[in-house]
């Protein structure tokens, strides 16, 4: 985290970092342990554990949710017809009637072959990253983009190469001149986290155009594509192209996180060494969960299901848009905050006036009893220090629009310490 705030409860105290480095250890730590560093969001939701925060931090679903009572009766009617089957160890690649489900959900022709289950689809990152780079590889990203697919990838010792984005997704034209060498890109075309953004039809055609004709691989990652409020996003990138695309898909955000179970849809040709990265990393992922998830989603239960997060994170969505539009001040847009209208998903992201941080902002808004995420942290380089993301999906509407008053109340406090703003803080006034 670039600069973190003063009295922050993410640092490690001075003389205590000094005593930590003079004490003796046998253990020498792998290069690669160097490169690993703490989850900004991670430390930034102990906040929010704090009595009366609310928090626009957390990347969580909402436990409403939860399908409670379907998991309830499948668990019983798993441990009553296949108790050893389910409680035993199983098949690295995944139980054979979810990897079918799979295939058969996904809009273009897959081969339950193709599909491994992994532990949650931030497993799968962390596969693709142990299968397909080496230190000094180049490694493609969007800006901003997926702080957990950076972490994924760091310890490998890639470049990470940030490539330019606008509102309709990645601009192809900065892809290409970044492209020779790049081991892939990587991309979240549906209501991407942090910024919420969909990527257009057009621009997925030219980008799907360009990465078959420069021979540049895509990860697609796809956790919230069946989270739209209004209209199904555009097909996924990899439909346009199969075999030169790895898909991720979580049943995170449609069913539960808890149950840590995403998967990976690869080329034929990847998918053994996918497996075998698999197959190191924890043999298999939890064969009794995987059970529990096909008997749920059998007769067409998330076709029910998910229509009803939809309409709960649209109300939810259109509760902060209100929030904002009523609390945040108006007039000259560098004393303004701005944001954006996502179509789906679970973040919303804003950008603060012109001499604002909101690494800066946080310990103010902390203060005032809400918390978020800085954006910084998002961007692989050069990151936009003005920017934040805010997640609408788990507080109440009531708790949303208390949360975004302490906000605004919060960017007011924070602008009096400006003496340089003295436009902003005459607006923001």
């Amino acid at each position: 985290m670039e600069n973190p705030p003063k009295h922050s409860q993410f640092n490690i105290p001075a003389k205590k970092a000094t005593a930590m480095n003079k004490t003796t250890s046998p253990w020498l730590l792998a290069r690669r342990a160097a490169k690993m560093n703490p989850s900004v969001i991670r430390e930034i939701l102990k906040v929010t554990e704090k009595p009366g925060i609310i928090s626009f931090a957390g990347g969580l679903p909402s436990p409403k949710t939860f399908p409670v009572a379907e998991f309830e009766a499948a668990c019983a009617k798993v441990l009553r017809d296949d108790p050893s089957g389910a409680l035993q160890y199983a098949a690295s690649e995944g139980y054979g009637p979810l990897r079918e489900m799979v295939a058969a959900m996904l809009p273009w022709q897959v081969d339950p072959a193709q599909v491994l289950i992994t532990t949650g689809s931030q497993q799968g990152l962390d596969l693709v990253a142990k299968v397909l780079i080496d230190a000094g590889s180049r490694v493609l990203v969007e800006s901003p983009t997926y702080l957990g697919a950076v972490m994924a990838f760091t310890p490998m010792e890639p470049e990470v190469v940030s490539v330019a984005t606008d509102d309709e997704g990645v601009d192809v034209d900065d892809l290409c001149t970044k492209a020779e060498g790049a081991r892939f890109l990587y991309a979240l075309p549906n209501f991407q986290n942090p910024t919420g953004r969909t990527m257009s039809e057009l621009r997925r055609a030219a980008l799907s155009a360009a990465c078959a004709r420069l021979g540049l691989p895509i990860i697609e990652d796809n956790p919230y594509g069946d989270l739209w409020f209004d209209t199904p996003p555009p097909a996924p990138l990899t439909a346009r192209n199969p075999d030169g695309c790895i898909y991720l898909g979580s049943f995170s955000k449609v069913l539960a996180p808890g149950l840590r179970l995403g998967f990976v849809v690869a080329p034929k040709t990847v998918m053994p060494k996918l497996l075998q990265a698999k197959q190191a990393a924890d043999l298999h992922s939890p064969g009794f969960n995987q059970r529990m998830i096909v008997e749920v989603m059998k007769d067409g239960f998330l076709d029910r299901h998910v229509p009803t997060i939809r309409a709960l994170y649209k109300s939810q969505r259109n509760a902060m848009l209100a929030a904002l539009a009523h609390e945040m001040p108006s007039g000259h847009p560098d004393a303004t905050l701005t944001w954006n209208t996502p179509a789906g998903g679970m973040f919303l992201w804003a950008r603060l006036p012109k001499g604002m941080s909101a690494v800066d902002l946080l310990p103010h808004a902390v203060e005032k009893g809400v918390a978020f995420v800085p954006g910084a942290p998002f961007y692989a380089d050069h990151g936009d220090p003005r920017t934040l993301r805010l997640s609408f999906v788990t507080p109440s509407v009531d708790e949303i629009h208390r949360g975004v008053a302490a906000l605004a109340s919060a960017i007011t406090t924070y602008a009096h310490t400006l003496p340089s703003n003295a436009l902003a803080t005459t607006m923001l006034a």
